[in-house]
């Protein structure tokens, strides 16, 4: 164990996740995703917004499923994607209560999130995961498959199912109210 009480030894996880699999989860703890996710960013979060005000389907089914905000840059020649780091993910924070309602389980992103996502994690058994910004090269090197699922007019910001396998990251945010950002600026405070 870790100064902080936590294991030093990352949880691996398999998608999609369980609430069990949430509900095992704490603020801090290091992680390895394998298993599909899906990419979306701020256009793919309004047109899935536009759907379910339309009570038309998603372009997955979001029940246990993980979101990494990433818009990915073009694909080198013998690569199977392109640089994949995360995008900040409080552009996404007004579309994400709606999601987790709908079953979504986790979301990678970077950044600190609303008090209202924070709140609907715990509601509806959700976790948000922090992934390093600026190593977008070497987590690209985690993705072993890409297929391009919905919205392929937006790009980068498409919708893609990704297969990854051992992606680092870490719990932001648990399902019990654990936030790391503020744990951190709590525990400087009083130093």
């Amino acid at each position: 164990m870790g100064a902080t009480g936590i294991s030093d030894k990352p949880i691996e996880l398999t998608t999609p996740l369980s609430e069990a699999d949430v509900a095992a989860l704490r603020a801090g703890q290091r992680v390895l995703i394998s298993g599909a996710v899906y990419t979306a960013r701020d256009a793919a979060h309004q047109r899935m917004a536009e759907a379910i005000a339309r009570s038309e389907d998603l372009p997955f089914d979001v029940r246990g499923q993980v979101i990494y905000y990433v818009g990915p840059t073009p694909t080198p020649p013998g690569r199977i994607i392109g640089s994949a780091g995360p995008t900040t993910a409080g552009r996404m924070d007004r579309y994400a209560p709606m999601l987790l309602a709908r079953g979504l389980r986790g979301m990678i992103g970077k950044g600190p999130r609303s008090d209202e996502v924070k709140a609907a994690l715990q509601q509806h058994k959700g976790v948000y995961f922090g992934a390093i910004g600026g190593a977008g090269a070497l987590l690209s090197k985690r993705i072993i498959a890409v297929e391009l699922i919905a919205y392929q007019d937006l790009g980068t910001e498409a919708i893609r199912r990704l297969v990854v396998e051992d992606f680092p990251a870490i719990v932001i945010n648990d399902c019990y109210g654990g936030d790391v950002y503020l744990e951190a600026k709590l525990k400087w405070r009083r130093v």
